[in-house]
């Protein structure tokens, strides 16, 4: 196997999958964001950037996380070519401009990039619920219906919501909140504690 090594604040990465060294797997996603289609390993070549060794049992922690994504919106600037990139917790596929105005908001203190690190997907029971937030917090988030019956006002407030759970670190106890609208609602965290579910009061 064949890697290149980068560090970026102090912390080492490994960047494979360049030549002449084997092509790494193509990487599945099932959420795409500011693209007409999916990414195919008939059509692109993949490079997988994961940290380094000496970051074992680190590597979910906000501090790498953010500058492993750092590090991948600087690769993303000097391969003109790539089309996407790829983050596998929430199986979303984000084009590469959109990528690049969302991880630099992040990186300079600006929002939490929910629309593409996490996802979001319609259930069974018409809720609508977080895909890739539990990487980040041990937790999915869920709007239930009927609050989740308006998709994109539901939409918006679960990016809003996911900002502020991954800057508190998930939530440990019931907690009142007033939606921009002005409506009252609950989040309380499910039995088994993997979801947090937001309801009107």
């Amino acid at each position: 196997m064949v890697w290149l090594e980068l560090l970026r604040d102090g912390l080492v990465f490994d960047l494979c999958g360049l030549a002449p060294g084997p092509s790494t797997a193509f990487p599945s996603a099932d959420n795409r964001f500011d693209l007409d289609e999916l990414p195919g390993a008939a059509r692109h070549d993949a490079l997988q950037l994961t940290p380094g060794p000496h970051l074992a049992g680190g590597e979910r922690t906000l501090p790498v996380v953010k500058s492993m994504i750092g590090l991948a919106r600087d690769i993303a600037h000097h391969f003109d070519g790539l089309t996407a990139v790829v983050w596998p917790p929430s199986a979303s596929a984000i084009g590469r401009r959109f990528f690049d105005s969302v991880a630099t908001a992040w990186l300079q203190g600006g929002p939490f990039p929910a629309l593409g690190l996490t996802a979001f997907r319609e259930t069974l029971d018409g809720a609508l619920q977080s895909v890739g937030l539990d990487y980040w917090i041990g937790q999915e988030l869920r709007i239930e219906p009927p609050l989740s019956s308006d998709k994109l006002a539901a939409t918006r407030l679960a990016v809003r919501l996911v900002n502020q759970l991954v800057l508190v670190g998930g939530l440990d106890g019931d907690e009142r909140i007033v939606a921009p609208d002005g409506t009252r609602l609950l989040m309380r965290i499910s039995r088994n504690g993997r979801f947090v579910r937001v309801a009107r009061e």
